[in-house]
């Protein structure tokens, strides 16, 4: 008997997938529920597990290919000593498909450099064989021992390794495949570019900003950062801190917790908080559910497993789904001031950037404190300006004095 290998339900508004990586080949058993492809949606990359015990039988979409939800992809054979007739050609790398393979993996040291290529992602893959790169010689830094294409861009940046002399030769002509590099834009970096170009065009977009006093956080974060994380086994961040504060400034102001539908406005009286995370692939923003319901040892332990699901390639469509405010930490990545861009169909979002010691006026005098540039990107069809500034303005309160979000004041 055969099992075969579908699309699964992808969640709602997704109704088809790109077969990114076949993790296994024609031929190889499988247990059930172990992985065997990875497909890629506009939202999520999801591994597609094993229906059956068996040997892989046949692979019917091959990578690259767009399927709908309930199409097959391949066949199992069931049975433990299941056995398949081997396929006629294996199963290449998709790199392989698409141009010669890779010159400096001989048939005398293919081994780890081909497994190496193997597990890497196919738009990986194609960049290392057209910049003709030893696989091998690459260090992957990417989840499951992949290489990544930040390691194929550091490694093309390595200069060659010093060698003695040698007479003057002419150059040789350069290839277009070395000045440029053509690579397909994945289902996740082209729903992004939708997403985000569709929130300029539909919703009027602007931006308040102001500054916060990070020294009173800071000080209550080292207070309690031994006690809290000996309790609570995640470490005290910022973040919690922040998703409070909006949260209050949410319940002030519902319209920046709102959004349009059509002619009519949509109240939430839940608080579902995004947390945008930034990955190789692209910006994903897993949500926290009833946040205003949390404490801050759970807002921070559910940052956390959720950084750690969207960095392995595991977040589901339901952690991805249903946001009602988004807050954007660019300061992880030295931003020190930037304008976020709404995420549809919320009409707020806050960005939070790198904290700088500089000169400010305190009193009559002139100290030197720890400040963070803040802002709030809102759409104007359903927040006035005066309600954009006040929302900012409760959250650097609370944040600048937290014993606020304990008295709720």
């Amino acid at each position: 008997m055969t099992a075969e290998i579908k699309v699964p339900n992808l969640g709602e508004s997704v109704t088809e997938a790109t077969v990114a990586k076949w993790l296994k080949r024609p031929g190889e058993s499988v247990a059930v529920d172990e992985p065997v492809v990875e497909l890629e949606t506009d939202k999520v990359t999801l591994e597609v597990p094993a229906p059956a015990t068996g040997t892989l039988a046949e692979i019917l979409a091959d990578e690259g290919a767009n399927l709908p939800v309930g199409a097959v992809l391949g066949r199992i054979s069931e049975g433990v000593l299941a056995a398949a007739a081997p396929h006629p050609s294996p199963l290449p790398a998709r790199g392989e498909r698409e141009g010669p393979a890779d010159p400096r993996i001989k048939s005398g040291e293919e081994g780890e450099g081909q497994r190496v290529l193997e597990r890497s992602g196919p738009a990986v893959r194609k960049l290392i064989v057209e910049s003709g790169l030893d696989a091998a010689g690459i260090a992957p830094t990417g989840p499951g021992g992949r290489i990544s294409k930040v390691d194929v861009i550091e490694a093309l940046a390595r200069p060659e390794p010093a060698s003695l002399p040698t007479p003057a030769l002419p150059l040789p002509a350069v290839t277009s495949a070395e000045r440029e590099v053509r690579v397909r834009m994945t289902r996740l970096r082209r729903r992004i570019a939708e997403r985000l170009k569709a929130a300029q065009n539909t919703a009027a977009m602007l931006t308040t900003f102001n500054e916060i006093d990070m020294g009173e956080t800071i000080a209550l974060r080292e207070r309690w950062r031994e006690a809290f994380e000996k309790k609570h086994g995640v470490r005290l961040g910022f973040m919690s801190i922040f998703v409070k504060a909006a949260i209050v400034a949410l319940k002030e102001i519902p319209g920046v917790n709102a959004e349009i539908d059509g002619d009519d406005i949509i109240y939430k009286n839940h608080y579902d908080i995004g947390v945008a995370v930034g990955l190789e692939q692209g910006l994903v923003v897993p949500v926290l559910r009833d946040a205003d319901r949390m404490s801050f040892a759970e807002i921070e332990t559910t940052i956390a497993a959720l950084g750690h699901k969207a960095r392995d390639g595991k977040l589901s469509i339901e952690e991805l789904s249903g946001g009602t405010f988004t807050i954007s930490n660019g300061g992880v990545y030295g931003s020190l001031l930037s304008t976020p861009i709404l995420n549809p169909p919320q009409s707020g979002i806050l960005g939070m950037h790198k904290i700088e010691r500089r000169p400010v006026a305190v009193g009559d005098k002139i100290e030197i404190r720890p400040m963070m540039y803040v802002a709030l990107s809102y759409d104007h069809r359903i927040v006035d300006g005066r309600e954009a500034v006040a929302s900012l303005v409760r959250i650097k309160e609370c944040v600048e004095d937290p014993s606020r979000l304990l008295f709720d004041i």
